[in-house]
């Protein structure tokens, strides 16, 4: 297993702006403040009496790749960690909070969601429980009640979505348009994210919606054209959903090429639903993730292993869908970098709860608690090439989650508790 393979930014990677997103500044306004040190001064902050703490750099405490030190202690100045470790070695602080013995681990970081959508899909998750299988046309639906949205409705659901992962311990998240499918529908889309996080996809190639069905050629243009030109000045990245249904191999490569050549980095909707050329095809374009990645070749693997793209899995659209697991342990085996993450959407995974992820992975993928939470923290952050968030080291943002128990196994253990008992964003308490 390879969890404490370093991930930098690469040089040609546009440098985020770091805004704090809308969600948290509403969470913040609501947040108990604990001590003078919960405000955007630049005074120092101990929290300490941690049980364990996840820092997920492995040349501290046990050395594992989570990096865990017992009866520990972190330093928050301003937005970032500036010392952790030993509670008995912490320096002298302006300010002490005290975690009561409960642990402590960097806040997830959800590299793949779908936040920006309108619509409710019930009636097609209750039909797909009693039987009928789940296939890529069921986006079409949500793109109907998108388009008929107003920019404040959909405002409302990014930041009401964005509210609830906060809570459950999200403190960095991606997020995609994908159901617009329009020239204006998904700069939109990409506008009203782009108020909340940095890390902003661009989806127009999420299906071919039904007025382009009998000239796919036609909607690849628009695509790579005058939607890219309206899309781009609003996003860090651009995915397609690579997968029979959606859009082939060759149609795949002309979108991320084009969108590499507009300064957006790939990601790719890779092998969710059948085989697919979506993997390879993802580290030949040096895509910072392939996503899903549930039917994999042998050679499929390979090319994951010897490459910087993060598989990302995600488990709330198999438990959704009644579909074949990912097998995370064949990976981590070969040495793959791999990412949780929620896939939070209408249709196949309307879930924003990370820890529930956890819990899956570990159930039901083959995961180790230990390698589930490196993936929802250090592994999401590889997915979206940072090193600024998913670890609590000196330099990283102070994004923090309290579990209101002693150790990140009982994320595993306690599945459905709602174990999370505070949320610091860039050094504020949040929750």
């Amino acid at each position: 297993m390879t969890a404490g393979r370093p991930h930098g930014r690469p040089a040609s990677a546009p440098e985020p702006a770091h805004t704090a997103d809308q969600a948290t500044k509403d969470a913040m306004s609501n947040a108990t403040t604990v001590s003078p040190a919960h405000s955007a001064s630049t005074a120092s902050t101990l929290i300490t009496n941690i049980a364990s703490l996840v820092t997920n750099d492995p040349s501290l405490g046990d050395g594992s790749p989570l990096g865990l030190v017992r009866d520990a202690a972190v330093v928050i100045e301003g937005d970032r960690v500036v010392w952790t470790g030993d509670q008995s070695k912490a320096p002298a602080t302006d300010n002490r909070v005290d975690a009561e013995g409960r642990a402590v681990l960097p806040g997830f970081v959800d590299s793949h969601s779908h936040l920006v959508f309108a619509g409710d899909r019930t009636q097609e998750f209750n039909a797909r429980m009693s039987g009928r299988p789940y296939s890529a046309g069921g986006i079409r639906t949500t793109v109907a009640a998108t388009r008929a949205a107003s920019d404040a409705e959909l405002e409302a659901n990014v930041t009401r979505y964005l509210a609830e992962a906060l809570r459950q311990g999200t403190t960095t998240f991606e997020t995609k348009s994908g159901y617009g499918l329009t020239v204006e529908d998904e700069a939109r889309a990409l506008r009203i994210a782009a108020a909340h996080t940095d890390e902003v996809t661009y989806l127009g190639a999420h299906i071919v919606p039904p007025d382009h069905t009998e000239d796919p050629a036609g909607y690849v243009a628009l695509v790579t054209g005058e939607m890219l030109d309206a899309c781009a000045p609003h996003a860090r990245w651009i995915d397609v959903f690579c997968e029979k249904g959606a859009f082939d191999g060759d149609q795949a490569r002309a979108i991320l090429t084009a969108g590499k050549a507009k300064g957006l980095h790939p990601r790719i909707h890779a092998n969710q639903l059948s085989y697919g050329p979506g993997v390879q095809l993802a580290v030949e374009l040096d895509a910072a993730s392939a996503d899903h990645c549930t039917h994999l070749t042998d050679a499929d693997v390979d090319a994951l292993a010897a490459g910087r793209t993060v598989a990302t899995l995600l488990p709330g659209a198999e438990f959704s869908t009644r579909a074949q697991w990912p097998d995370a342990r064949r990976l981590l085996d070969a040495g793959v970098t791999v990412a949780l993450s929620t896939d939070c959407n209408p249709g196949s995974s309307f879930t924003s709860s990370v820890p529930f992820c956890v819990a899956l992975a570990v159930r039901d993928m083959g995961m180790t608690p230990d390698e589930a939470v490196w993936s929802a923290t250090a592994g999401g952050a590889a997915a979206l090439r940072r090193d600024d968030v998913g670890r609590l080291t000196p330099g990283a943002y102070a994004d923090l989650t309290l579990l209101d128990a002693p150790s990140h196994v009982h994320l595993a253990y306690r599945p459905g508790v709602p174990l999370v008992s505070g949320v610091w964003r860039r050094g504020v308490r949040v929750v």
